[in-house]
């Protein structure tokens, strides 16, 4: 039997008086709804900033200051999220029950990221290292650009950005050598040449880099006495995403102010006597 018209728009009529009535009933729940929550994403900004404002004023540490300032937002945006919901007659005691219910379930399961977190926490109230010092930690060396709760990310000479896992940084052996690191080189003269002389060579030389550290200043001394020369070796601090380039052109420079000063660098030499028998 075909359908009539009546029949065929029946459905149509039922979704159209069910919509007619949620906007009769709940129209100003809705609109009121979604003007908390963008007054409440406005504020949660507004907030923020004048938090981070707040702490530059007081020159904290840009990592707390973020910190702070997200934890403000985070508050605010609940805080209007709980009032819309309640707008709808929706409390949110059931939703805390529940959720702390299935927090304890997966406790075991989620021990590695609540770790994680747990250690980003200290590091930011701890700092033992702060945005633009250079740290080395688990072998890996850079400068660090951005501490969160989950990493910590760090900046190489190459340009290579490396995400070190909270949880392996604290508890560790940590390196924080600020925002310089040092570089270092040897270099061998010969025996009869004046090592004091070289020695205060290589220093005015590696100091009069513009890159090279006033503080702490360049360094040189005596570290070997090898078979055909004596070692000296100079030290000094550059900052870190310039030590690779800074130090190629410091160890040419000495290399030509040794040269050019007449003090011989001697090589490994080896005189080979061949012992023979004559036989008649």
């Amino acid at each position: 039997m075909e359908q009539t018209v009546s029949q065929v728009l029946t459905p149509f009529q039922k979704t159209i008086d069910v919509t007619i009535d949620f906007l009769v009933n709940y129209s100003f729940q809705v609109i009121g709804a979604i003007l908390i929550l963008v007054i409440g994403a406005i504020a949660a900004n507004w907030t923020s900033q004048i938090v981070h404002k707040l702490c530059h004023r007081k020159k904290l540490d840009i990592t707390l200051a973020k910190f702070f300032s997200n934890t403000v937002r985070i508050i605010f945006l609940m805080f209007a999220i709980v009032v819309a919901l309640g707008k709808f007659g929706i409390t949110i005691a059931p939703f805390i029950a529940a959720i702390g219910a299935t927090a304890f379930g997966l406790t075991y399961a989620i021990q590695g990221p609540l770790s994680n977190y747990a250690a980003g926490l200290a590091i930011i109230l701890g700092r033992p290292f702060t945005v633009g010092d250079t740290i080395n930690v688990q072998g890996v060396t850079g400068v660090v650009e951005e501490v969160r709760l989950a990493f910590t990310l760090l900046l190489d000479e190459d340009g290579v950005r490396i995400m070190i896992p909270s949880k392996h940084i604290v508890g560790e052996v940590l390196h924080n050598s600020g925002a310089i690191r040092m570089a270092d080189a040897t270099i061998g003269i010969a025996y009869n040449e004046d090592a004091k002389k070289a020695i205060d060579l290589i220093v005015r030389t590696v100091a009069g880099f513009e890159d090279v550290s006033k503080a702490p200043p360049p360094q040189a001394g005596i570290t070997a006495f090898a078979d055909s020369s004596v070692f000296i070796r100079f030290r000094y601090w550059v900052p870190s995403k310039k030590r690779y380039s800074t130090s190629c052109s410091v160890n040419l420079a000495v290399f030509e102010a040794i040269k050019d000063a007449g003090i011989t660098i001697p090589f490994p030499q080896r005189e080979v006597r061949i012992l023979g028998e004559t036989r008649k």
